[in-house]
């Protein structure tokens, strides 16, 4: 998975790819080449006296110096900036996926992982590739070149070869297989921490309402625990590696050298030949002491690609279809659904079934119900924000399975049963489905929505900043600005899922009045569990369990159903309700 990763997003970017390769290339075969001139220089200059070869050899070695130096700055340059490419059209790639998922996908894998997945994991992966870009293509060439070199200068001596590499990369590689399901376990652990501090921060109201901050201390104390005790595990092991590393490194050294000055003694080799061979060693055990940092990157990364392709390869069950048909222009505005029914994944009943409902332009349609009677599921049908599982979903005459996902969310302006806004201003947020929104239309969208009079008690009116989830508002002030931000938009089809419960009696009447000629030729759909709401609607669709137990408007529901009587007269009595 990580080789296709990285293969499929590097794609773009071959060009650097290989000249961040051609570069490593010349730079270190250069770097292998400076040991041999300098044995030259010992071996053939200083030890004749030859000064002028001495300088001109040493005009060479600063030549191939001042070549490594500007390949090793150019490689590292093209290949930061490769890396953050890379790393950024993974993220952009991850967050247009997640953007077509469904709420089925997202509470699969869950928010504070999919934040995880396009954040931590996603940096774990870009930095491989950097690695990769200073140490992948340098590690084996040195690793091979100077094994080259060094059996150039004395065969004899390379016997230590064969037996400190072999050392050297069984030990590591022992110690990185441990640390293998450490990291997974790591990975797993950050999106604890992350599920616990959302948890917290949205809740904090919650929190400090039944004073459980001391709980939710120790509850973000144990999951971040958790993550020390992975983590200190990872360390305790990378720490170990690197005294191995330098063990053998020094171990070897004293044993080139000791087995050098004996050979040098005897006459079978030159001073400047035992400093290369020296030099050549380390190189090799350097090239050995990348590779095992890369090494130490890789499991890592392919956990955390491992994760990132999990996201990739999750499908959306709202498929947007292969040949979108064309609404009737004839039905602008008409919304029908014939017997709807949606069951949840593994689930043994549906949650809605075999609703059938028509609400058309210029009437209002509401939809009412005890808690738990698929009220909102019913209205998240309609923009697809899950399919029905049976039955079908009209907009404009066509199922919505069939019409362009843009076309269909155009015709749709929702008003979600918890309106979030976004970080911003005012004026941004109500922009939101319409950008080229003229300030007279927004504060005309204020004035009906109630919301025009503590607009205007703000000092930045319009450029009032709102936190993100619109927490330094009201939860009703939050509901008005919610409905203002859809009549901006002034779409064909109004869904409003319980959006005037935060509101008083008065707000809402006022309210409902002034959307009476805003959407006299537009579909309104009213999810409420306010009786006082929807008394007034044209047509009320009375759900129990799931199903339409009954329907019509509220003097013929409270002769005929008794279902409806019931949630009335729990709301007001009988007198008021007549």
């Amino acid at each position: 998975m990580l080789v296709r990763l990285i293969r499929q997003y590097l794609a773009p970017y071959r060009g650097a790819v290989v000249a961040v390769l051609v570069l490593q290339l010349v730079q270190t075969l250069a770097t292998l080449y400076l040991p041999s001139l300098n044995a030259d220089i010992i071996d053939n200059g200083v030890a004749r006296g030859d000064t002028a070869y001495i300088l001109r050899v040493g005009a060479v070695m600063l030549g191939v110096s001042l070549l490594q130096i500007v390949c090793a700055v150019a490689a590292v340059f093209i290949g930061s900036r490769t890396a953050m490419a890379f790393g950024r059209d993974v993220r952009g790639g991850l967050f247009t996926h997640v953007q077509e998922f469904s709420a089925r996908e997202v509470g699969r894998i869950g928010a504070p992982s999919l934040i995880t997945r396009t954040t931590n994991d996603v940096q774990q992966v870009q930095m491989l590739v950097l690695l990769s870009f200073t140490m992948m293509v340098t590690a084996p060439i040195m690793l091979v070149g100077g094994v080259i070199m060094a059996l150039q200068e004395d065969v004899t001596l390379s016997w230590l070869l064969v037996v400190v590499v072999p050392v050297l990369g069984l030990t590591v590689g022992l110690i990185i297989s441990r640390m293998i399901p450490w990291f997974r376990a790591m990975q797993k652990r950050i999106d604890a921490i992350n599920r616990v501090l959302r948890e917290q921060i949205t809740g904090i109201r919650v929190v400090r309402a039944f004073v459980r901050e001391r709980r939710e201390s120790e509850r973000f104390a144990g999951a971040s625990t958790e993550l020390y005790t992975a983590s200190l595990r990872v360390g305790q092991l990378m720490a170990l590696m690197f005294p191995v590393v330098m063990l053998v490194m020094n171990a070897s050294s004293v044993a080139v050298l000791w087995f050098g000055a004996q050979r040098i003694d005897a006459g079978q080799m030159q001073i400047g030949a035992l400093t290369a061979f020296l030099s050549y060693l380390m190189y090799i055990l350097m090239a050995v002491m990348m590779s095992t940092m890369m090494f130490v990157m890789v499991p890592r990364a392919v956990v955390s690609a491992e994760r990132i392709e999990e996201v990739l390869d999750t499908e959306t069950s709202v498929v947007p279809p292969a040949t979108p048909r064309t609404p009737d222009p004839g039905r602008r505005g008409h919304l029908e659904l014939r017997g709807a029914e949606f069951r949840y994944p593994g689930a043994e009943n549906a949650v809605v079934r075999g609703v059938d409902l028509v609400a058309e332009p210029g009437r209002t349609t509401a939809i009412i119900g005890s808690t738990g009677a698929g009220k909102t599921t019913l209205l998240n049908l309609v923009p697809r924000l899950a399919d029905v599982t049976g039955g079908a979903v009209l907009v404009d005459g066509v199922d919505v399975r069939e019409l362009d996902p843009e076309v269909l969310w155009t015709a749709i302006g929702l008003v979600p049963q918890k309106p979030y806004l976004f970080s911003g201003t005012v004026a941004s947020n109500l922009r939101y489905g319409k950008p080229d929104a003229t300030d007279d239309e927004l504060w005309h969208a204020l004035e009906v929505a109630q919301a025009r009079d503590f607009v205007e008690a703000m000092p930045e009116r319009l450029d009032a900043p709102i936190a993100q989830g619109g927490t330094n508002v009201s939860g009703g002030q939050r509901q008005r600005l919610a409905i203002a931000r859809a009549l901006v938009r002034r779409p064909e089809i109004y869904l409003f899922d319980d959006s005037f419960s935060a509101l008083d009696f008065a707000t809402d009447a006022a309210l409902r009045a002034a959307l009476v000629p805003e959407t006299r030729d537009a579909t309104v759909v009213i999810v409420a569990q306010r009786v006082a709401t929807i008394r007034h609607a044209d047509r009320i669709v009375v759900l129990e369990d799931g199903e339409v137990v009954a329907s019509g408007t509220h003097p013929e529901l409270l002769e005929s159903s008794q279902t409806y009587r019931e949630i009335v007269y729990s709301q007001i009595s009988e007198e008021e309700a007549a």
